[in-house]
């Protein structure tokens, strides 16, 4: 007989300015140390370019700018997290990748009307985890080209 196992989501937790974000494991392809960004032009201000990893060109969004959070600069934490979005790779420039987790389904909460950090779009809900609050990116509205 099989145990009925509480569903879980197991995701990235990375850092911009003051608040935790996460993403879901599986659309996380790799994470990498900051590297040359060759700059495009004509591109919305918050794609920063693209690079060359491993032999494909990867576009790069800077998350701090597509979220309209002050920019910083790169630091020895920066990380450029890879992730797979409807078969296109995309990096995302983040302050820092902190773990892995297992987020329990029942934890993940709708967002709530105010959330100063991003805008209500992006997100696809909250977790609370001990004293941790994670906001749970929806990375295809995140892509989206609208903006």
């Amino acid at each position: 007989m099989m145990e009925v196992q509480e569903a879980e989501l197991k995701v990235i937790v990375f850092q911009l300015k003051d608040e935790e974000y996460a993403i879901p494991v599986q659309q996380v392809r790799s994470i990498e140390k900051v590297q040359h960004i060759t700059r495009v032009p004509r591109t919305p201000h918050f794609v920063k370019g693209v690079i060359n990893l491993r032999g494909v060109v990867t576009p790069i969004i800077d998350l701090r700018e597509r979220f309209g959070i002050e920019a910083a600069p790169f630091s020895e934490q920066t990380r450029i997290i890879i992730v797979a979005v409807d078969e296109v790779e995309v990096g995302f420039i983040v302050d820092a990748a902190n773990d892995v987790l297992d987020i329990p389904a029942h934890s993940i909460e709708p967002t709530p009307e105010v959330i100063e950090a991003v805008e209500v779009d992006y997100i696809h809900g909250v977790a609370k985890i001990d004293k941790r609050l994670l906001i749970l990116l929806d990375l295809e509205k995140v892509l989206e080209k609208h903006s």
